[in-house]
């Protein structure tokens, strides 16, 4: 059969990402030094582990609601009220957060609508764009990282329907401040966009409390997620929260796609919520503080004040692909800035490893440049 017949226009043009080809060179090397995996190194804590094995137990395996089981939806807005308590925001319990912002372009996007992307992005959000049939653009925040609003307000048209970003980012680290905050959802509210904020790395905030566009707005949708914060990222369990007009159509679509998150997840989700994660926050700055004093000397970038990243420079000629295709030859595994953006001239190293790990990098890196 001539399969290139059958395969989709949209098939065709998502790419298999450059993270997932290190992950699968991973497998293939010798105790590789892995400064490339974008999901926390620490075990599940103890608490989260026993709740999904006593979900297994108490027979608690089968189809949810399609919103999510009600302990841990009342939970979630229980919370939400104290944090906006002005705000009439509803919970959907989604299959991580990848799942909830495809659900919530597809409640939106018509094909030919846009939907702006701070460059560099998350490695999926063009690729959603296209599944949703949407068209992405975008607006560029070398070499700082700053999301400047007017950019925003330049970049919409009359097909803009969405503003899509993360904070703290990936693969920056950066975190956008309030102020800025506030006024893109004001250019938002004014066009009548939608501002849509991945706040997948909201526990990992080091320098600065964190923030929410959604302080300024009920109209904005957010999307939070277990995986990152709990070390869960395998059992794909994330939320949206927001408007119910929104809220609504992605519980229709969840309905008919993902039919519900995994229910075991979703019962040790509750446990989660009540677990400390104070020590593994301060544990992941001190990573942070430690990368960027190891390479500081040889290398150019900025210390960003979330998640668990550092965008590097490519010192000299080199693309990021070239470096990082030399530095797999030195068995360290890191990924090449072109995934993450329309330039190749940076890496994105991952903190989230042990300080073993990290020194092995920092050594291999310094010897590179």
């Amino acid at each position: 059969m001539n399969y290139d017949k059958l395969l989709s226009d949209r098939s065709r043009k998502v790419e298999v990402s450059g993270i997932r080809k290190v992950f699968d060179l991973a497998r293939t090397l010798k105790d590789p030094v892995n400064l490339s995996i974008g999901q926390p190194h620490f075990p599940v804590p103890e608490p989260i582990k026993q709740a999904a094995v006593d979900a297994i137990n108490g027979d608690h395996n089968g189809y949810t609601v399609t919103q999510g089981i009600a302990p841990l939806r009342d939970r979630i807005l229980h919370d939400l009220k104290k944090t906006y308590p002005a705000q009439d925001r509803d919970v959907v319990i989604t299959s991580g957060t990848s799942g909830g912002i495809l659900l919530a372009l597809l409640a939106v996007i018509d094909p030919g609508d846009e939907i702006i992307i701070p460059d560099p992005y998350f490695v999926g959000y063009p690729h959603f764009a296209t599944m949703t049939g949407g068209i992405a653009v975008y607006v560029d925040t070398y070499p700082t990282f700053e999301l400047d609003p007017q950019k925003i307000r330049d970049a919409i048209t009359p097909r803009t329907k969405a503003i899509l970003f993360s904070t703290p980012g990936n693969p920056t680290g950066a975190v956008i401040p309030p102020d800025t905050q506030k006024e893109i959802v004001e250019i938002a509210r004014k066009q009548g966009v939608l501002v849509i904020s991945d706040e997948i790395y909201k526990a990992f905030h080091y320098d600065t409390p964190p923030h929410s566009p959604a302080e300024h707005d009920e109209n904005v949708l957010v999307i939070e997620g277990f995986g990152k914060t709990y070390g869960i990222t395998g059992w794909r369990l994330g939320y949206a929260h927001g408007p119910k007009a929104i809220i609504d159509e992605m519980m229709k679509l969840q309905q008919f796609s993902y039919v519900c998150a995994p229910s075991i997840a979703q019962h040790a989700g509750v446990a989660a919520l009540d677990y400390d994660v104070t020590a593994i926050v301060a544990d992941y700055k001190r990573k942070r503080d430690t990368l960027a004093a190891g390479l500081s000397d040889k290398y150019e970038f900025a210390v960003q004040g979330g998640a668990f990243y550092l965008f590097v420079k490519v010192p000299g000629e080199r693309t990021g692909t070239e470096f990082v295709s030399q530095a797999i030859e030195r068995n360290l595994l890191i990924i090449p800035g072109g995934s993450f953006s329309r330039q190749d001239d940076y890496f994105r190293i991952s903190y989230a490893a042990s300080d073993d790990t990290l020194h092995r990098g920092i050594e291999i890196l310094n010897s590179m440049a």
